[in-house]
């Protein structure tokens, strides 16, 4: 590369990844706060400058793409999501950040699934880095489909960094979560950067690089916003009160996965419950637009609701359409009455 080239770069997310690890940091890890877009594209500009040995004023970052699952406007307005995908597109818009959808395919179970991600993200970065002609592309994900796409990458003549994120954690019901990177992609790239070794190093505790990866826990440009896939987690109420109890409705429910959510009456945000933390009631058991209460709480969903249990007012309501039904019988049997009374005056 002469001296007067600039290395050009382009970053393709894998959103369902980055959001998981986002996640992870703000949830689970003791910097309690997401990752920022710029402060990710600071690390990788350093990173690049680093391994290709060129001063960091020579690399510019000059496509940037991110993939991932949407729901439709109607599942998005039903799940109270509408106002925080609108957030969290306007992150992506001020970090120069190109978005790319396609809706969720549904699950027999109700539930949804990403399909074909991963090859656009593929097919994508191929085709531009053909026509662009990018030094250095950045892949941010951990999956080993994404290998025979580094080695059409290198064909192509560009080097492939990878941003990649190994952890594990306990949730709440007892069962540990594991995000690993596939060794084969390790293996294939030509810059292969494990980033949890490098944030967790003590000896870069105070490195600026390093802290300006996580947006500030407070103030202007906090990324609050809640991920289009429906596991993910979501931003706390500013207003939340933990330990209430409240009374909502089933507005979502995937028995099949144990888990579902719950509408408030008061029509705040919609609160994530998980099957064990029902009382005297089976998640098979509930219905659409059932009637709960629960107590208010926090967990890695978001706010979460717990001690959730059928209201009490269900079985009044059932006597009361009985009682319905008896004076709709009542009326008819009076009714035959009457037209028997008439036809005998006829």
């Amino acid at each position: 590369m002469r001296e007067k080239d600039i290395c050009r770069i382009a970053v393709f997310y894998d959103g369902a990844y980055f959001f998981k690890v986002s996640s992870y940091y703000l949830y689970q890890h003791e910097r309690r706060a997401r990752l920022s877009f710029r402060g990710v594209h600071d690390f990788i500009v350093a990173e690049v400058a680093q391994r290709e040995g060129i001063a960091a004023s020579r690399c510019q970052i000059v496509d940037a793409t991110y993939f991932q699952g949407r729901l439709t406007a109607q599942q998005a307005a039903e799940q109270d999501r509408l106002f925080s995908d609108r957030v969290f597109e306007d992150a992506l818009t001020r970090a120069d950040i190109a978005l790319f959808q396609q809706h969720l395919a549904s699950r027999p179970d109700g539930s949804y699934e990403e399909k074909r991600i991963d090859v656009w993200l593929a097919l994508e970065a191929y085709e531009m880095t053909s026509l662009k002609g990018y030094d250095v592309c950045v892949l941010i994900t951990g999956d080993g489909d994404f290998v025979p796409l580094v080695r059409k990458l290198n064909t192509l003549g560009a080097r492939v960094m990878l941003l990649g994120w190994e952890f594990e954690y306990e949730r709440e019901d007892g069962r540990t979560m594991r995000t690993q990177v596939s060794t084969g992609l390790i293996d294939r790239v030509n810059y292969p950067v494990l980033m949890k070794p490098l944030i967790d190093d003590r000896a870069r505790r105070h490195d600026q690089l390093i802290d300006n990866l996580f947006l500030p826990q407070t103030g202007p440009g906090d990324w609050e916003w809640r991920s289009s896939h429906r596991e993910g987690p979501r931003a706390v109420p500013s207003d939340f009160v933990e330990g209430i109890e409240c009374e909502g409705t089933i507005v979502n429910l995937i028995a099949g996965k144990g888990y579902g959510f719950i509408k408030p009456l008061t029509g705040t945000d919609n609160y994530f419950f998980h099957a064990s933390d029902l009382i005297d009631v089976g998640i098979d058991d509930l219905r659409y637009d059932d009637r709960v209460t629960f107590i208010t709480s926090r967990g890695e969903k978001g706010i979460v609701a717990k001690s959730v249990r059928l209201s009490e007012n269900l079985d009044d309501d059932e006597d009361e359409e009985e009682d319905v039904d008896a004076d709709i019988d009542d009326r008819d049997d009076d009714y035959d009455d009457e037209e028997e009374d008439n036809r005998a005056v006829v």
